[in-house]
């Protein structure tokens, strides 16, 4: 009887994991409304803002985080490297405990 119920408990996660998995942007590659597409240095400039741009996002249907008239890797790669720049991800804060004096 115990094997049934792990197995749905495991059903269940799979489903789960399966359905935040990010998917095709239809939007990639193409103009927004002012013909522009988003590239590396906007996607390095969300990034580095996304805390703000989050915040106003809650209170507001007319801003989002991520740009989705992008040109795809590079923009995602400055995006990428400007949120670790903005909430501090190169890892040195996790080493200053355990440095021996």
């Amino acid at each position: 009887m115990q094997r049934p119920v792990v197995l749905c408990v495991l059903l269940l996660a799979a489903l789960l994991l399966v359905g935040c998995a990010a998917g095709p942007n239809p939007s990639e590659h193409s103009p927004d409304e002012a013909g522009k597409v988003a590239g590396f240095w906007k996607g390095l400039w969300h990034g580095f803002i996304i805390v703000i741009t989050f915040i106003i996002s809650l209170f507001s249907d007319s801003v989002t985080i991520y740009e989705v008239h992008n040109n795809g890797g590079w923009y995602n790669f400055g995006f990428f490297l400007g949120v670790g720049a903005a909430l501090g991800g190169s890892g040195s804060g996790a080493c200053r405990g355990t440095r021996k004096k």
